[in-house]
């Protein structure tokens, strides 16, 4: 049976149809996949021949396989949960073919208990996927693979309507954006891809990002997004986190009335504090916590201490 547990503080559980990625911009340098992908890569281990070994630590390879005996764990829990979907993957890279999608979006159709938690780096991607105008959704794809999983499986009863709810009213799209560039390229896409729930995951925040003009509706699809994830690097190479960058994505969503979530200060959170005593330059104060990524929420200033879920959640 897969590993479906996790700790990520915004999901109950994880669910990976897709091994494999490819590194898209400077938000993948210390990849958690990767690592995790590497520790499993020997001969007849699940990730064999998805990374491989650098000076500079695992790198993957860029195939990416389709785990078809995974790709209908949702269906066997009955219990709701938040899935995130392909942890170890990006749903829509570019090896990924249409079929493997519409095949995981019918699970997700097929199973309205749960939320269905879809994260890319890749919003063109995923627009394209969906269609840039209504008509072109890929539904009748989707129906025709939910059917056949109907028929070919007696663990499950439900049933969906056909042609199937557009959006999935259960599937959250959203982005990740790590810095200036990245959010200003993805957050216009993710915006014009219909979806029940938009979010950001700003995560591993980089640098402070200014969101709050699509944050209060102003992109010209009349869409804004609905939840914001932040938090900062973890791992063994973790980058610093200045709190400020995190004060400010919070802020900024308060002040947009949109719900934040901040996940974790990082594995080397900081303070920058003004010149002073002879110093010319802002100098950073790091923080030493308990929790080596950060994330727990007792060590955190008061002000970042902030989960919240989008409306209706």
């Amino acid at each position: 049976m897969a590993v479906t547990h996790t700790k990520i503080a915004w999901c109950d559980s994880v669910w990976n149809p897709l091994r494999g990625c490819s590194r898209v911009s400077d938000g993948c340098r210390f990849c958690y996949a990767e690592r995790q992908a590497g520790r499993f890569s020997a001969p007849g281990y699940p990730y064999e021949g998805l990374v491989r070994k650098t000076s500079k630590g695992w790198t993957w390879t860029g195939e990416v396989r389709f785990i078809e005996k995974d790709l209908t764990l949702p269906l066997r829990w009955k219990k709701p949960r938040r899935i995130f979907v392909a942890s170890m993957s990006d749903p829509f890279h570019e090896a990924v073919p249409d079929e493997w999608l519409d095949q995981m979006f019918a699970v997700m159709a097929l199973a309205p208990q749960h939320v269905f938690q879809v994260l890319t780096k890749r919003p063109a991607r995923m627009h394209a996927y969906f269609g840039a105008h209504h008509r072109e959704f890929p539904w009748g794809r989707i129906n025709e693979a939910a059917l056949r999983l109907q028929r070919g499986r007696v663990h499950h009863d439900a049933r969906i309507p056909f042609p199937a709810m557009r959006p999935l009213p259960n599937v959250w799209l959203g982005c990740s954006v790590e810095n200036q560039s990245t959010a200003d390229e993805r957050i216009p896409w993710l915006l014009r891809t219909p979806a029940a729930v938009r979010f950001l995951s700003a995560e591993p925040l980089l640098q402070h990002v200014l969101m709050r003009w699509w944050l209060e509706g102003n992109d010209s699809s009349g869409h804004r997004p609905d939840w914001v994830v932040c938090g900062g690097e973890s791992g063994p190479k973790a980058r610093p986190c200045n709190l400020a960058w995190l004060r400010g994505v919070v802020q900024q969503c308060h002040a947009a009335g949109v719900a934040c979530f901040v996940k974790q200060l990082g594995s080397n959170p900081y303070e920058e504090y003004p010149p002073h005593h002879g110093r010319s330059l802002p100098w950073p104060f790091f923080i030493t916590l308990k929790d080596r990524k950060g994330a727990a929420i007792e060590e955190w200033p008061a002000e970042l201490r902030v989960q919240q879920w989008p409306r209706g959640a």
